[in-house]
C-alpha cells in the first residue's frame, strides 16, 4: 500500500527550502516525527527518510532525540544485517 500526502502548493511553496529538495526533507521531518512519537521503529524511520542506518543515527544525534529500541527494532535490526551478508 502506497499512501500520497497532498499538500497545497501555497503551503509548499512557503516552506523554507529549495523546491528539489522539498519531498526528501518532508519526508524527513515526518520520519523523525513518527519516530518521536513512538509510531515508527527506528529501521522504518530511517527506510521513510531514506537514510543509511549511520546517516538516521547521526541525525538522531544532531536533533538531541531520545531512542526507542524494543525488542522488536533488535529483532529487525537483527534481521536486516543476515540479508546483507
Amino acid at each position: 500500500m502506497n499512501v500520497t500526502l497532498q499538500i497545497p502548493s501555497d503551503i509548499a511553496q512557503s516552506v523554507r527550502v529549495p523546491p528539489q529538495e522539498l519531498e526528501q526533507r518532508l519526508r524527513l521531518e515526518l520520519a523523525l516525527a513518527l519516530y518521536n512519537q513512538n509510531l515508527l521503529s527506528s529501521g522504518k524511520a530511517c527506510a521513510l527518510a531514506g537514510l543509511t542506518r549511520l546517516e538516521w543515527e547521526e541525525l538522531l544525534d544532531k536533533r538531541k532525540m531520545t531512542r526507542h529500541y524494543s525488542e522488536t527494532d533488535l529483532v529487525e535490526d537483527m534481521n536486516h544485517a543476515r540479508s546483507c551478508q
